[in-house]
């Protein structure tokens, strides 16, 4: 019984290293793939329809090369239909192959070893949030009279359907909601290792920038900080909480693309910063604050709409604006950016570029977080 056990592993061995044995001749096995989703969704709401954002991790464990061909999104609770399907030039658009540069043609084919990353957004119909999810991935291998296509279902995944409430950041507008929620967004795919694990903790940020009448952000000499309206406008607690971080004296930046009054690290990249712990899980990152402003010390308990500090330039920043997001550990890159929303602000408009902006009647939304590059206003 022994020898014939070591026999099932020495084939089940060799038709993963991709060998022909006699043994292993005949056999239809899964495909060397793992699928894996590290930070389980919260249901999202932006621009009047709610969302499922998260990460499916594609590894290819095996030597042979697969193919992707589709991503599913099924719901656990039996619907017919898929919640989401990507394929084709869609599926394309929406996966990142980390720590390899592959050409946009070949971004779905997976060498063994290597792996991929998909960006799921997946938009629901109102009152059909699901419980739970799985994905299922299609991939083919083999060429020629050899090729193969197989499919492969995931873990269930849980949902989480109540995502954090809480107040404006800061005051009036209106505000840019630049590198804003969205599926292509710089934050979105913003997949940094610290501690030895990826994350993304600004899956959901926002840099608020200040635009005036003309559309532009600044008035006067581009150079000088005091020339942008975001600058030095209070940055207020968005709930009640505790003061789990701050960083301060790190002075501000000339205002341009590659202009950094300090080396970037890890310390130094949000610039002066705080952290609140809202509870709950919950936790909110302010950056890029103005240096000498900051108005709270660790441990300190704030409420609601108190001042935190003034926004800046420091950090890893062109310009004056305030970076805030929600995650969900005190850490401003080794946490998991989560979904939040306001209880109310006003939409009126949205800008393509810096200098494109289109100005609409505005529109009150509640409970809902600004999408990428609408125009929002706060009360005062």
């Amino acid at each position: 019984m022994r020898s014939r056990i070591m026999s099932l592993a020495v084939a089940l061995l060799a038709v993963g290293a991709g060998a022909s044995t006699g043994a292993a001749q005949g056999a239809q096995l899964p495909p060397s793939l793992e699928l894996r989703v590290p930070k389980p969704p919260t249901l999202g709401y932006g621009n009047g329809a709610s969302f499922l954002t998260y990460e499916l991790h594609l590894t290819n464990l095996g030597v042979q090369t697969l193919t992707l061909k589709s991503v599913e999104v099924l719901s656990a609770e039996g619907a017919r239909s898929a919640l989401l399907t990507l394929s084709d030039s869609v599926l394309r658009q929406s996966i990142g192959r980390p720590g390899v540069t592959i050409p946009a043609a070949e971004r779905l084919t997976l060498g063994g070893g290597l792996r991929a990353v998909v960006f799921m957004w997946v938009p629901l119909d109102s009152g059909a949030v699901p419980k739970s999810l799985r994905n299922r991935v299609t991939v083919q291998a083999g060429t020629g009279d050899s090729v193969t296509t197989q499919s492969l279902d995931g873990p269930l995944v849980p949902v989480t359907s109540s995502p954090v409430v809480i107040g404006p950041p800061l005051r009036g507008g209106p505000w840019l909601a630049a590198n804003g929620p969205s599926n292509g967004s710089g934050h979105r795919r913003a997949l940094i290792t610290t501690s030895g694990t990826p994350a993304i903790a600004q899956r959901f940020a926002i840099d608020y920038v200040k635009m005036n009448d003309r559309n532009s952000t600044y008035d006067g000499d581009k150079l000088k900080n005091e020339s942008y309206g975001a600058e030095a406008n209070d940055a207020l607690a968005v709930a009640d909480g505790r003061v789990v971080a701050v960083k301060d004296s790190i002075p501000e930046n000339v205002p341009g693309v590659n202009s950094r009054a300090v080396p970037i690290t890890l310390e130094t990249v949000g610039g002066n910063h705080v952290i609140i712990d809202l509870g709950g899980g919950h936790y909110a990152f302010y950056a890029h604050l103005k240096p000498g402003s900051i108005r709270v010390r660790v441990g300190d308990r704030v409420k609601r709409g108190q001042v935190l500090g003034l926004v800046g330039n420091s950090g890893n920043s062109t310009e004056p604006h305030l970076h805030f997001h929600v995650s969900d550990a005190n850490s401003p890159l080794g946490s998991e950016g989560v979904p939040y929303v306001y209880d109310s602000f006003e939409l009126v408009g949205s800008c393509k570029t810096f200098t494109a902006c289109t100005r609409d009647t505005p529109q009150v939304r509640r409970r809902g977080m600004p999408m990428q590059n609408v125009l929002v206003r706060f009360p005062r």
